[in-house]
């Protein structure tokens, strides 16, 4: 399968990733753009879902998100929601100048924090004629009350007070650790499931992941309400898939965001919980995306 390397301007931040030529496909292709989740980078099974798409005929342009992998972007390791938002939309417009890409068919796909972004791009942006959110962050502040317990929450509060006034000062942001063995200690995702994902993940095909974002990215988590969006996709269509034991981004509050999604859209419910997307339960995953993307972009 033909893959390149590619990278492209994001208004001053150089975003690098890789461009898939779909099988078979004749002259300008139908083209889904897709990038990672709450700081993961490509190789943890972005490559996967590429691979199962362009075999359909459908070129993908995937790229790391600003401030990770093999992307640019300062600080380093920090998640501006709006940033990353922005961004593929800077990624749909770079794709609209190849050859191999036919701008009247791009379609969009996000998982899990980017299974958020691309709700809101699939809202504001017209070029974008298909979108598939699997495992969708819908709501930062009702998906922090899930994970953080109450009387935590006034610690983090002041943590990002502190923070802001150290970063006025000059000092470089504060850290805090993505997971953590002891879903009780401080982290970004305290679940066990996203503990053994990322490490095993990071450890196994994707060594440039690391281990820590800015505190701030949590702060801005919270801050962040991309299902406010999810009535204002139509007419453009939306597959939604989500993973019945999912409590990282919890099944039922994805589920509620659909009910407020107009037509034409349609629900996946997968078995297993939020990371078995894309390992044990991909084909379940990946599959509906790809057969969503070739009825609605051809392939």
């Amino acid at each position: 399968m033909a893959r390149r390397d590619i990278e492209f301007d994001a208004e001053g931040v150089t975003l690098r990733g890789w461009f898939y030529d779909g099988e078979g496909a004749s002259g300008p292709a139908p083209t889904v753009v897709m990038a990672h989740g709450f700081s993961a980078v490509k190789e943890m099974y972005l490559d996967s879902f590429a691979e199962a798409f362009a075999a359909a005929g459908l070129n993908v342009l995937v790229f790391d998100n600003r401030n990770f992998g093999a992307s640019d972007g300062e600080p380093r390791q920090e998640i501006d929601p709006w940033e990353q938002v922005r961004d593929y939309r800077h990624a749909i417009t770079y794709a609209t100048t190849l050859d191999e890409v036919d701008p009247t068919r791009i379609g969009i796909w996000g998982s899990s924090y980017s299974g958020g972004h691309v709700l809101v791009v699939g809202a504001i942006d017209r070029r974008v004629k298909a979108v598939v959110a699997q495992v969708p962050l819908v709501s930062g502040s009702a998906n922090i009350g899930e994970l953080v317990r109450a009387d935590f929450r006034a610690g983090f509060r002041e943590m990002f007070d502190a923070d802001r006034a150290a970063r006025f000062a000059g000092d470089p942001p504060a850290m805090v650790p993505v997971v953590d063995e002891d879903p009780l200690a401080p982290s970004a995702l305290p679940t066990p499931d996203s503990w053994t994902w990322f490490t095993e993940t990071g450890k196994d095909r994707a060594p440039s992941w690391r281990n820590e974002v800015t505190l701030r990215t949590v702060e801005m988590l919270g801050e962040y309400e991309p299902g406010t969006y999810i009535g204002r996709i139509s007419p453009t269509p939306l597959l939604m898939v989500v993973a019945r034991q999912d409590h990282l981004t919890p099944a039922h509050l994805a589920i509620g965001a659909f009910e407020n999604a107009r037509e034409p859209k349609r629900l996946v419910i997968l078995p297993g919980g939020h990371f078995d997307a894309y390992v044990e339960g991909f084909d379940g995953a990946s599959v509906p995306a790809r057969d969503w993307f070739v009825e609605h972009l051809g392939g």
